[in-house]
């Protein structure tokens, strides 16, 4: 085993000890095999880590280029290499973090593509109804209401426990990025579906939602029923499970919630994070001056 491919194992495992949490771990080690891979040619033994330069990196970043990365990718797998290189320098195996003197490629702003509140609600409405055969149906549109009624990224909704819900008072323990745990309410639709859900659920499983075999359902899961009613109910399968978050938020902002309780309710640890939002209901504004005024 190459000294490369034995810290890379090492990382991971001090990940794991520190509750890293597992989409980040298997994203970390993904790009860092990539990384070993690229750099081990048959019959040749990749660079010793002291051997890693500028020059090196750069490399690697021109081939992911070439292999017709985003640049969203190329940011993602470079920050990989930064925290690996941070563990490399608090292990005393190189003096600088090294990839920290690259610049990080710039991702095109893109504004997200936001269903309206009618359609939202057509897409819900139409899960409620119960018109497909599905084996969970309580469960899924439980799972849609709360990720529309609070604005949960898929991870959450799947984190979440049965003890994490107050049903009395209506709120919602969330654990977001970097393990901060939140407050978030839920309204009366979520109520409803929540309370025809776990009247339907047998298990003591301590996870929410379940998948077919009785244990806490995972992302793909998650992503993949999302998908199924948005392509059988609402005729469009780009609707993903990010889709009623991003609705959530400009929805809000449309009715007049202010930028700074929205940030707390999605968990946006900066406000330009939740600015964005504020450029969707700009962008559906002038749609609308567009259409309807006779000067325009």
């Amino acid at each position: 085993m190459s000294e490369l491919e034995r810290e890379i194992g090492r990382f991971v495992e001090e990940l794991k000890r520190n509750n890293a949490s597992p989409h980040t771990i298997a994203a970390y080690e993904s790009d860092l095999r990539q990384l070993l891979e690229y750099f081990s040619p048959p019959g040749l033994e990749p660079p010793s880590i002291a051997e890693f330069d500028v020059l090196k990196i750069r490399e690697w970043l021109a081939w992911l280029y070439d292999q017709k990365l985003t640049a969203v990718s190329v940011r993602r797998k470079l920050a990989a290499l930064r925290v690996f290189f941070r563990f490399l320098v608090r292990e005393g195996l190189v003096s600088t973090n090294i990839p920290r003197l690259l610049r990080t490629p710039r991702s095109p702003k893109t504004l997200p593509d936001v269903m309206t509140a009618e359609q939202t609600n057509a897409l819900i409405d139409g899960v409620a109804a119960g018109k497909l055969e599905r084996p969970h149906p309580a469960r899924d549109l439980a799972m849609l209401e709360f990720l529309y009624g609070c604005g949960l990224r898929v991870s959450e909704l799947v984190g979440l426990n049965l003890e994490d819900i107050d049903r009395a008072e209506r709120w919602l323990r969330v654990r977001g990025k970097g393990r901060k745990e939140r407050q978030v309410p839920f309204g009366g639709k979520a109520a409803e579906a929540l309370d025809r859900y776990l009247a339907a659920r047998s298990s003591t499983a301590p996870a929410l939602f379940l998948n077919h075999r009785g244990s806490r359902i995972t992302d793909r899961g998650v992503r993949g029923i999302v998908k199924l009613y948005a392509t059988l109910v609402a005729g469009d399968s780009s609707i993903h499970p990010h889709s009623f978050r991003h609705a959530f938020a400009t929805h809000l902002l449309g009715d007049g919630a202010d930028l700074r309780s929205i940030q707390e309710l999605l968990g946006h640890a900066r406000l330009s994070t939740t600015q964005k939002y504020t450029q969707v209901s700009l962008t559906d504004l002038m749609a609308t001056y567009d259409r309807a005024h006779p000067k325009a």
